[in-house]
């Protein structure tokens, strides 16, 4: 099975790095997950639901902690441009967990109030620092990208998952409550950008590059970037994790405990296959960008790739949640593969679409993007109005969820497709 799937793959620097970052996201999503029958009967479901509502936060926060300059990494020709651009979303990340930390000390209680849930209280104030090493994260990230580092990115997610399980387990067992599944994260977060600073120690006098006067105009040049990508970007993390804040205020944390579960397990081929080829595709695209001002060929090649991989892989997934989920986790998390099985439908077809959606930022048309994430949104908060008002089960609001969104999703990569289709 291998082996046909390789033949359907691309020759060359293309598979290299994909199979490069796989192999590296593999090695390191086997080891949460090789550790979550432990962790599973460590801490309670309830645990794993103040860690999903800390998670949640700190992707809404991480996503925009850079003003969304770092996609703008790999664009520029100049290399002396780019790590500038890189500085400058570093610099952004510091004002915006500095903003963070303030608004915490003073509006946390207003802020629970919002959240609808006072488990949070005390781990607020942990999320400006993970929010500030997600931002310095994610610029460094994109400056591994541009400098096709790949072993580099794949490494530096398996220290982030070593450092994840070992601080979860060793506080776990020393400590009840969800300390260990907070800080486990916190670390994972922070040891994650060693290895990507590696790349830029490698980068010859590259504190003589950095200006102020090159900063400024780099803010200008991207400045669609924070004006489209920015919104954009926070209104589609609000929308992946918002459902979150939902399930616990209308339902409850132990309801929310055993849906980030399931939502763990059945995002692995995302973060394994779907975002290693996100990487790898957004750097070849940009390529072929600027050579021809279409995108077109290499996302159809893409595409194809990701159809061939999903099917099989949701496939046996689907018949084999629930079983499995009871033998791993334990009987008393059956109910998470019944949450997996209903999903499973919107999570192929989101893994298709999501890993092709760079092809607006290439075309630097974020405005698409920003009306998609106003609709899924929107979409999300009248789903679960309607089963508020209706008090509708939540495994009939998850079908409910998972039908409309698998229809908006579809609707979306035909966008990327005819986006990458366009001349600029």
């Amino acid at each position: 099975m291998y082996k046909k799937l390789l033949t359907y793959l691309p020759k060359g620097e293309f598979t290299k790095n994909v199979l490069t970052l796989m192999t590296g996201t593999t090695i390191a999503q086997a080891i949460p997950i090789a550790i979550s029958p432990i962790l599973t009967r460590i801490y309670t479901p309830k645990d794993f639901g103040v860690l999903a509502i800390f998670m949640a936060i700190t992707a809404v926060t991480g996503t925009i902690a850079n003003a969304k300059y770092e996609e703008a990494i790999v664009l520029p020709k100049n290399n002396e441009n780019a790590i500038n651009i890189l500085v400058l979303g570093i610099i952004i990340s510091i004002i915006l967990s500095s903003i963070l930390l303030v608004a915490t000390i003073i509006f946390n209680e207003q802020i629970v109030e919002i959240l609808g849930n006072y488990k949070i209280k005390n781990w607020l104030y942990f999320v400006p620092i993970s929010t500030l090493f997600l931002g310095v994260f994610n610029s460094l990230n994109f400056y591994n990208i541009r400098h096709k580092k790949f072993k580099n990115i794949a490494k530096s997610q398996i220290t982030k998952s070593s450092s994840l399980a070992i601080t979860q387990v060793s506080v776990g067992l020393l400590h009840n409550g969800p300390l260990g599944l907070v800080l486990g994260q916190i670390l994972s977060y922070f040891s994650g950008n060693f290895m990507l600073f590696k790349t830029l120690k490698e980068t010859k006098n590259y504190r003589q590059y950095i200006n102020q006067n090159v900063i400024n105009t780099q803010i200008k040049k991207y400045k669609k970037f924070p004006v489209f990508s920015l919104p954009s970007i926070f209104l589609n993390s609000l929308n992946l994790n918002i459902i979150n804040f939902l399930i616990s205020s209308i339902f409850s944390v132990t309801t929310l405990g055993f849906y980030s579960l399931t939502q763990r397990i059945i995002g692995i081929p995302s973060r394994v296959i779907g975002n290693s080829l996100s990487q790898v595709y957004f750097q070849k695209a940009a390529q072929e960008y600027k050579s021809t001002g279409q995108t077109r060929r290499i996302f159809v090649k893409t595409l194809k790739k990701l159809i061939i991989i999903a099917f099989p892989v949701f496939l046996v997934l689907y018949f084999i949640a629930e079983p499995i989920f009871a033998f791993v986790f334990g009987e008393e998390w059956r109910i998470a593969g019944t949450y997996a099985r209903i999903l499973i439908p919107l999570a192929l077809v989101r893994f298709v679409s999501s890993s092709l959606s760079n092809t607006i930022v290439i075309h630097q048309k974020q405005q698409i993007g920003l009306i998609i994430n106003i609709l899924l949104i929107v979409s999300t908060l009248f789903i679960f109005y309607l089963g508020k008002i209706n008090t509708i089960s939540f495994n009939k609001l998850l079908k409910l969820y998972c039908l409309v969104l698998s229809i908006m999703y579809l609707f979306f990569l035909y966008l990327y497709f005819k986006t990458s289709r366009s001349k600029r």
